[in-house]
Parts: C-alpha cells; structure tokens; sequence
C-alpha cells in the first residue's frame, strides 16, 4: 500500500516512514503543504497521514483541496492539540480519522488498516491474476487456499503493476510505489525484483512483459 506522510517534523516522519515500510508499505514523505498538495494532485497515494500544521499551506487546506477536486483517498489528520473544534473542523473538512499527538505506532497501524479495509468495499479486495488471487487486505499471493512466501519488495512491485494491468508502467512509477518519492535509489534498484517476480509468476499463467526503453506491463490469462 502506498501512504503518503505529510509531516513537517522531520524526526516524527521520519520514524514513520521507517515504521510503516518495515511493515512492508511504500511511504512517500513530505514536509511542506503546498509541495503535498502538488504532490496528491499529480502522483495520489492510498491513503494519507496529514499534519494540520504544515508550512506553506495548511493541513486543512491541503485536505480541503483534495475533496474540491474529488479526491477521496482515506486521511487520517494528526494534530498536537486536542481541542474538540480542531477536530470537528478536520472531519467536516473531509477527513476519515484523525489521532492527537503523541501516539502509538501501533495504533496508527490499526487505523491505517481499518481505513484500507474500508477502502477496499468500492474496490475488489481480491483480484485473480491468472491461477492465483492476490488479497489486498492481507497482501498476500494465494494458490488456492495457499499462500505463497513472496517477498515485500515483490509484493509491492506486483501490487502496481496490478493497479494498472494491462498498460505500460515505467520504472520510476514503480521505484516510487516501491522505495517511495524521491528515494536515492537507482532505476536499475528495480530490475531484480521485477525479474524474480516474473519467474514466480510464470506457471500461474501471469507475465510480466518488458517494453524496451519505457517499462513493464502485466498480463494474465482469463482476465
């Protein structure tokens, strides 16, 4: 799942960032709001953490800008305040949740999940890939009732050549699913994970073709 972090505390979005891709998501990370709203209008995320105090716009303003322009990805505010009115004014704005500050990185995680499972009701949260079913929720491969042992930066790639299956999808729109925004990561970083992808998918009936020079696109059989 891609998150995008929008935190002008460089230490606390640091440490989530770390967190939450250690827990296997991609996490873009931004400090400043006009440089996220740029950010959510042009690229987008799966979910959001947003700060409501933030340099060069406001949270509020920030989220206010995504709804105006119909973007409904989930957001959850952080505020260092718990003032009831902040709150209210957050959630009429358009958020989905919020959390005071400090908090728990755990429940963080569970809000995160609570909102992708919400999510995924206007969305299939199974998707059947040639011979196999890739959850969403659990993110996990399935043969059958089995589940196979794919690792996160695998999953990952998959999960967005899966979002746009059957179209063209360049290196950098997988290196940001993958290590995040702005990641001082080579384009070749990539090659490795979508080779051993392709052998683990090719007795499924899924492949992943190479368009020289522009990206990869998956296909699969019966789909």
């Amino acid at each position: 799942m891609r998150i995008a972090v929008i935190e002008d505390n460089t230490d606390l979005a640091n440490g989530l960032a770390y967190s939450l891709r250690d827990r296997g998501h991609s996490v873009d990370v931004l400090h400043d709001g006009a440089e996220a709203d740029a950010f959510l209008a042009q690229e987008g995320a799966d979910l959001v953490v947003l700060d409501i105090n933030l340099p060069g716009m406001g949270g509020l303003d920030v989220l206010r800008a995504m709804r105006r322009r119909g973007d409904g990805t989930p957001v959850i505010l952080l505020t260092a305040r718990s003032d009831t009115r902040e709150r209210v004014d957050g959630l009429d704005a358009g958020a989905d949740d919020y959390l005071t500050k400090p908090f728990e990185m755990d429940e963080l995680e569970a809000r995160l999940r609570a909102l992708s499972r919400r999510k995924n009701l206007v969305y299939s949260e199974r998707d059947t890939l040639g011979r196999l079913v890739f959850d969403r929720v659990s993110r996990q491969l399935m043969d059958g009732d089995q589940p196979l042992d794919v690792p996160r930066k695998e999953i990952a790639t998959l999960e967005c050549l899966l979002e746009r299956r059957g179209r063209i999808v360049s290196k950098a729109q997988l290196l940001a699913h993958v290590y995040g925004t702005g990641a001082d990561v080579d384009d070749s970083a990539i090659e490795p994970h979508v080779s051993r992808l392709r052998r683990r998918l090719s007795g499924y009936d899924v492949r992943i073709k190479t368009a020289r020079g522009l990206g990869y696109m998956l296909e699969a059989d019966g789909t």
